[in-house]
């Protein structure tokens, strides 16, 4: 990206729209002014969805397994399992189904997470001009590594996506006007979709700014405490109404910038550097604006906004069991780090721009997408042992993996098995259908994918001992010390499938 020019480092360049003017109206001038460097910043932030044979993000193998599968059901190829017409944590995996459908699921998987990365980052982008009031470029590179944080490499894109719509319906109600603070109402529906826990953030920071625009500064302390009031009542209903897990690290880790740990703690140096960044930047903003009459008006809402987050981050509970569904609403401290690093993006947008925050924001994230790049070709390499090995066998066998992250880790393998499997195994082991929280639903018994989440967990912890139903079936284990050599073998009936599995940081 070229080195932005001092018109677009002005504290008030390139305003969205005068406060006469509709905020609709505004964006379609400036997407039509600047559609060429829109273009260029999306075709470049894409480049890592198409770097490797495979898109390495967790979860999304098991999404275009499950896409595979149902087109089985609807072919009537597969007996025992069945398709739930879900209302929430689907929309992603309609895209997936009905791109495949026209262009075949390896296609659509590009396609699909292309769309989502485009949605995530433009409405990050047009929540940082909300706030901001003007369109600040030199923040794209930070925009583009947050993309590709934590949330998507674990591959939540249900989640991923429901948080980009928000970002965007945010937007539109804190600088729409009139009848355009009802389109984020027209957008919950697609939220509802993808995840509801994005539209629980939406309500609530629109709430939070309605309020704020119409209460005087110096009481928006009032705001912020009975936010944080209200973010200890869901706490204690929480905690006394369901089976929750307390945050087991220290809530300073979840700041926002641990979105960019992924692959080790060597991750951790670019977490540091960018969180210096930011507390530089600000205060040398503040120094800088210091004799400026209510020079601190410009972050407020912005650092409130970040600074419930970060609250519910301290308050909310890490997971929650609810009783109709087998799994649990699991990392939900991990997931609200993606609103906390857009709002934090958010505070920077209002600074006064300067030549080396764009320098810096060139560096971290350079250095950022170097460690993601060389992390996920060990990943790539190991899903094509994977494709190798289930290849060795005759087709439609049911296959089990015990594929184990090292031990700094926060993003897992596992699921380069299910991808591995499409078109020709079974992936015995497969989370989605025993939870009840995704649409392929399996019956007990059936011939192809373990109906039990307690026991898909079992089965990928390396605990699960075989029985003669399930029979024949085969087992991907890492057999050397690296971790990174896969090898495959038959299970006998009373084995524990992970029983010839190396995994030298245990």
């Amino acid at each position: 990206m070229e080195a932005p020019k001092s018109e677009d480092l002005h504290p008030a360049a390139h305003p969205l729209h005068h406060s006469d003017e509709p905020a609709l109206r505004a964006a379609a001038t400036f997407v039509n002014r600047y559609w060429v460097r829109i273009l260029a910043i999306s075709a470049c932030t894409l480049i890592p969805c198409f770097w490797h044979r495979e898109i390495e993000a967790a979860d999304l193998g098991s999404h275009v397994y499950n896409a595979w599968l149902v087109q089985l059901i609807h072919r009537g190829e597969v007996h025992g399992l069945w398709i739930d017409h879900r209302w929430n944590n689907i929309l992603f995996d309609y895209l997936l189904s009905g791109i495949g459908t026209l262009f075949g699921l390896r296609a659509a998987e590009r396609i699909a997470v292309s769309l989502c990365v485009l949605i995530f980052l433009w409405g990050m982008f047009a929540l940082v001009c909300a706030a901001a009031r003007r369109a600040p470029w030199y923040l794209v590179p930070g925009l583009a590594a947050f993309a590709y944080g934590w949330t998507f490499e674990m591959g939540f894109f249900n989640y991923y996506l429901a948080l980009g719509l928000s970002f965007f319906a945010l937007a539109i109600f804190w600088r729409g006007r009139g009848w355009e603070r009802l389109i984020p109402v027209a957008i919950a529906p697609f939220i509802i979709l993808a995840h509801p826990l994005g539209l629980f953030w939406l309500i609530g920071a629109c709430t939070y700014v309605w309020l704020a625009e119409r209460i005087p500064p110096r009481h928006h302390i009032f705001i912020l405490l009975g936010a944080a009031a209200a973010l200890w009542g869901v706490h204690r209903y929480l905690e006394t109404h369901f089976t929750v897990e307390a945050l087991s690290d220290h809530p300073y880790w979840f700041n926002g910038a641990d979105q960019l740990v992924l692959f080790g703690q060597r991750y951790r140096m670019i977490e540091r550097a960018f969180l210096v960044f930011v507390l530089v930047a600000i205060a040398t903003d503040a120094v800088q604006r210091f004799h400026h009459k209510r020079f601190w008006a410009v972050y407020f809402i912005p650092l409130q906004l970040y600074a419930s987050v970060c609250i519910a981050v301290v308050l909310l509970p890490h997971s929650i069991r609810i009783p109709q569904h087998v799994g649990a609403i699991a990392l939900l401290t991990d997931r609200l780090t993606s609103v906390s690093a857009a709002l934090l993006l958010c505070v920077l947008g209002t600074l006064r721009p300067s030549r080396w925050h764009f320098a810096a924001l060139l560096v971290i994230p350079g250095a950022f997408f170097g460690l993601v790049y060389r992390d996920t070709v060990v990943i790539n390499r190991m899903e094509d042992q994977v494709v190798r090995l289930v290849h060795t066998l005759p087709p439609n066998q049911r296959v089990l993996g015990t594929i184990e992250p090292p031990l700094d880790s926060r993003v897992p393998p596992q699921h380069i098995l299910d991808r591995a499997c499409i078109g020709y195994c079974f992936s015995y082991g497969n989370y989605e259908p025993g939870t009840a929280m995704f649409r392929v639903r399996a019956m007990p018994g059936n011939p192809y994918v373990l109906s039990s989440y307690d026991l898909a967990v079992e089965m990928e912890e390396g605990d699960y001992t075989v029985t003669p139903q399930d029979l024949f079936v085969y087992q991907v284990y890492q057999c050397s010390m690296s971790g990174t050599e896969l090898c495959i073998h038959p299970l006998e009936a009373g084995e524990d499938n992970d029983d010839l599995g190396v995994h030298p940081d245990e």
